[in-house]
């Protein structure tokens, strides 16, 4: 008896696949057989409620058959399987420890393909079980949806598999809901529960899997908004180690992760729609050759509208924290100067990373951070480039020079010395180089006279870390050079006074970069326009008018005119505007006026004379140019074209104060937002550590060099083709290739010809080249 109740199972079961093709053609001339498959699946139902541990293996292969079979032909049926999800989610919930590993994934997997078929929704927004993490017996009340039930399952779950399992669907339904446009409620709804499962509970490690769903959909960019940063930012406060780390390493690391996603994303490969097409004509014609031309036009397509949409605004996470001064002192406050902490150096370093890049992003005042520093600024302490590469980021030129200058002369004091090694002088200078080029008041005249010295030692990463102290301060503050080490151009703009003395939170003027490029290009294009004409070159431009009209074509505008606006408003210049303190006017005094008098006879003889200051014009051009015209959209895309250029001049090698000014510009830009690491402190030193291997050393020779494919012959770009398209090489070819002792036995051979053999090759080969080769091709 139980033999044939087991052939009959096993016939219905091979019947489910094709019943399913059957229903998913004609779902009205099947329903009867559905309602008896749906009856056997409650039946089966009931008996592993009742008793779940004890259900025989037959039954629950049953019951994941029919689970899957129903599951699939849901969308057909909506009144007969109303009840379905519904079941499933209480068999998951209420048995998830004890269900067999299989089933507890189909069932899993039926849930996942409801909420593709939309029979039932992601979260249920009007419950608020989900958004304050509630009992899982409650959370069978809160209606069929997804997030609400495998969300507090994987929380709460010991196993591991099936932790995985529910973290790759939650993380799957989030990218599919926010695939085609951003589903703002449930992102809104889902970073409330990460951010309440994070803040309930401070001590638990539950906040872990709110880091890594926040981490993934972040670098995915999904998750873009300041609200998922305050979930990281939460995580980071909290008091279990794991998620401190977490969140921690999120604001180091994660705009990182997300740049080096969507730089593989644009370097897929680039697929040839015309080789693919060629392909399909010379091979044997089939339909799977036809679906792949197609998926290859489509992927094409798809691409091309990508590359025509808008640039989103990825905008960093340490940029978009509300409070970022409450945020470091509490980090601070919190995990570094609490005696209480239990995090490890390695761990301390990490926020103290975190910390340092906060207060110099964001010119944050933090006082009580420098003095800290003071016991690790010596050799001994581990990990000693770490705290220097910190204290670097942690400096800004709103720091006082008074609490950077005792740390400044320490680690001179520590590092810098005869008896030091040369990696511990080098890391020193180098630390101190990096605090000089974000505040240059840290350093006193004598004690860089004294490190500038180091200059003529005999190791190059100690000579390297002093001659761009040197250059450094050539730059910035060359009056306190002695006057043999400040260098020709600084010399000079001393003597002119070009170069005035830095005072304490001076911030340079904002310009438009590359501005000045726009502007040549335009006067020399103005002077081109007027030679042609035969008109003299320096004469005024009358058609600056017809030129602005045409960089604004093909650009349209909705003007909106009024009667109350009129024309431009003549303002005078700066220098005939005067401004009173007072209501009254009075007039100006005789020392007032003199002064005015003695300006005004200067200015005359200087224009008499010609003598006019480079640095003057280049100001009086570019504020001209910046303040007095509307740049057209032709003007930026030119001034984009003139950037990209630039770069490109500043790769090929130059003269040495013009690469010396270069360096030292990347230098300072690189400050803005990079994070400064323990290899830059170490310099040279960390290139010296071990010996290269070879791939190392040829990528650290081609850095900053232009690309030599343009200098190649015609015979290796047409090898460097056929590889391309995985052509073969021909048997000539081949043979160079060949190993000499494959090709000794064929020179025997040769040289053993008989002059009758000898004399049929030549002719052989005479005719051959008559004929123009194998091919014939001379006719």
């Amino acid at each position: 008896m139980g033999k044939r109740k087991l052939g009959a199972l096993e016939k219905v079961e091979a019947d489910l696949p094709n019943l399913q093709q059957k229903i998913r053609r004609d779902p009205k001339s099947y329903v009867e057989d559905f309602r008896a498959q749906y009856y056997q699946y409650e039946s089966h139902r009931e008996i592993f409620m009742a008793a779940p541990s004890s259900s025989t293996e037959a039954g629950i292969i049953s019951l994941r058959d029919l689970i899957d079979f129903i599951s699939h032909v849901a969308d057909c049926y909506p009144d007969i399987t109303k009840e379905f999800p519904q079941q499933l989610i209480e068999m998951l919930t209420q048995h998830h420890t004890l269900l067999e590993p299989e089933l507890r994934e189909k069932i899993v997997g039926s849930l996942v393909l409801l909420r593709k078929k939309d029979i039932i929704d992601s979260v249920t927004y009007d419950t608020p079980a989900i958004v304050s993490i509630c009992s899982l017996a409650d959370l069978v009340l809160c209606g069929g949806s997804l997030l609400n039930t495998l969300f507090p399952i994987l929380v709460s779950t010991p196993s591991k598999t099936l932790r995985e399992l529910l973290f790759q669907k939650i993380l799957s339904d989030l990218r599919a809901s926010n695939a085609k446009a951003t589903n703002h409620k449930l992102n809104r709804t889902m970073q409330t529960v990460l951010f309440n499962l994070v803040t309930s509970d401070r001590t638990s490690s539950k906040g872990l899997w709110a880091i890594k769903l926040t981490r993934e959909l972040w670098k995915r960019q999904i998750w873009t908004d300041a609200k998922a940063v305050e979930i990281m930012k939460e995580a980071s406060l909290a008091d279990n180690e794991k998620v401190i780390v977490g969140g921690i390493r999120f604001f180091l690391g994660g705009d990182k992760e997300r740049e080096e996603m969507e730089d593989e994303s644009s370097d897929e490969d680039v697929i040839d729609v015309g080789r693919v097409k060629h392909q399909l004509g010379v091979n044997k014609k089939s339909g799977k050759k036809l679906r792949q031309v197609e998926k290859a036009v489509a992927t094409v397509k798809k691409r091309e509208r990508r590359k025509k949409q808008p640039h989103i605004l990825n905008f960093s996470a340490l940029h978009l924290l509300h409070d970022s001064q409450g945020f470091a002192e509490n980090l601070f406050s919190k995990h570094l100067q609490n005696t209480k902490s239990k995090l490890n150096l390695e761990q301390r370093l990490l926020v103290l990373q975190l910390v340092s890049r906060l207060v110099g992003l964001h010119k944050l005042t933090l006082m009580h951070l420098y003095s800290y520093f003071q016991k690790f600024l010596t050799p001994r302490q581990p990990s000693v480039t770490s705290f220097l590469a910190s204290l670097a980021q942690a400096t800004h030129n709103l720091v006082p020079p008074d609490v950077l200058e005792p740390l400044v002369q320490k680690i001179a004091n520590e590092f810098v010395s005869e008896a030091a090694a040369a990696e511990v002088a080098s890391a020193g200078l180098n630390a101190i180089r990096e605090i000089c080029a974000r505040q240059p008041l840290a350093m006193n005249e004598t004690l860089l006279q004294d490190l500038v010295l180091y200059r003529k030692s005999k190791d190059k990463g100690v000579m390297m870390a002093a001659r761009s102290l040197l250059a450094l301060y050539r730059e910035v503050g060359p009056e306190m050079l002695k006057p043999r080490d400040r260098g020709k151009e600084a010399a000079m703009s001393l003597q002119s006074g070009e170069k005035k003395e830095i005072r304490f939170g001076e911030e340079a003027p904002g310009e438009i970069k590359g501005l000045e490029l726009l502007e040549k290009w335009k006067e020399e294009e103005r002077r081109k326009k007027r030679r042609e004409k035969g008109l003299p070159s320096d004469a005024e431009d009358e058609d600056e008018d017809e030129d602005e009209e045409a960089g604004w074509a093909n650009w349209e505008v909705e003007e909106d005119d009024s009667d109350d606006s009129g024309g431009w408003i003549d303002v005078e210049s700066d220098a005939e505007i005067e401004i009173s303190d007072s209501d009254d006017d009075e007039p100006p005094s005789k020392k007032a006026k003199k002064e005015t008098e003695n300006e005004e006879n200067e200015n005359d003889d200087n224009q008499a004379n010609g003598v006019e200051k480079e640095g003057e014009t280049e100001e009086k051009s570019v504020s001209k140019l910046a303040t007095t015209r509307i740049l057209t959209p032709a003007d930026l895309a030119k001034l984009a074209e003139l950037r990209s250029q630039a770069k490109v001049t500043s790769l090929l090698p130059g003269s040495k104060s013009k690469r010396v000014q270069q360096a030292a510009q990347a230098h300072a830009n690189r400050h803005i937002d990079d994070p400064l690491t323990a290899e830059e402190i170490e310099g040279f030193a960390a290139l010296s550590k071990g010996k290269m291997t070879r791939e190392e050393k040829i990528a650290h020779a081609k850095e900053n060099k232009t690309d030599r494919s343009e200098f190649k012959s015609k015979a290796a770009r047409k090898k460097q083709r056929k590889e391309e398209q995985g052509k073969s090489l021909t048997n000539r070819e081949k043979a160079r290739k060949k190993n000499v002792l494959m090709t000794l036995g064929k020179a025997k051979k040769k040289g053993k010809r008989s002059l009758v053999e000898t004399r049929r090759v030549l002719k052989l080969h005479h005719e051959r080249q008559k004929r123009g080769g194998r091919l014939g091709n001379r006719g």
